[in-house]
C-alpha cells in the first residue's frame, strides 16, 4: 500500500482518479521533464531522466490497479484465480506476489503480516488465497499467462 499511496502523492491524484486523469498528468509531465528536451546541461537532464523514470512508475503502478483495467482483465483474472494453482509466491512488506501454473504472476496490496502468516502455514493455500486474498486486496498483474 505504501508503493500505492507514494505514486498518488507523487502524480498528484486521488485515490478515484481515472484513467483519462493519469493519462492528462502523464502526458504533461512527460512534456514538461522528457530527457531529450534538455541537451545542454548533463545535471539537469540527469535529474530529469531520474524524475520520468519515477513518473512512469508510478504511472504504469496506477494504471495497473485502476478500476477500468479490472474491469478489462476481469474475466482472465476470473479465470486464473479459479483454474491455476499458485506455483510460487514472495512476501515483501505487506505485498505478496503469486505466481500460477497458467504462467502468469499477480501483486497483492497491503495484505497484513498475521494474513501471511495464516496463509504460508494453511494445508491447502490456495483455498486460503481463493477465500482471504484474491478478491480481498488491491491487487495488480504482474505479467501476462503463456498463450497456447
Amino acid at each position: 500500500m505504501k508503493k500505492i499511496i507514494e505514486s498518488r502523492k507523487l502524480l498528484g491524484v486521488e485515490k478515484d482518479a481515472s484513467l483519462k486523469d493519469l493519462k492528462t498528468i502523464y502526458r504533461t509531465f512527460m512534456k514538461d521533464w522528457h530527457p531529450d528536451k534538455i541537451q545542454d546541461n548533463e545535471e539537469a537532464k540527469k535529474e530529469a531522466e531520474e524524475k520520468s523514470k519515477s513518473f512512469i512508475e508510478a504511472y504504469h503502478l496506477l494504471v495497473s490497479i485502476a478500476p477500468e483495467t479490472h474491469e478489462q482483465q476481469l474475466e482472465q483474472y476470473t479465470e486464473t484465480m479459479n483454474n491455476s494453482r499458485l506455483v510460487d509466491f514472495q512476501y515483501k512488506s505487506q505485498t505478496l506476489e503469486i505466481g500460477f501454473t497458467d504462467g502468469s504472476r499477480y501483486e497483492f496490496f497491503g495484505i497484513p503480516k498475521n494474513t501471511y502468516n495464516k496463509f504460508i502455514n494453511s494445508a491447502t493455500p490456495d483455498r486460503f488465497a481463493r477465500r482471504h486474498i484474491y478478491h480481498s486486496y488491491v491487487y495488480r498483474k504482474v505479467s501476462k499467462a503463456v498463450e497456447e
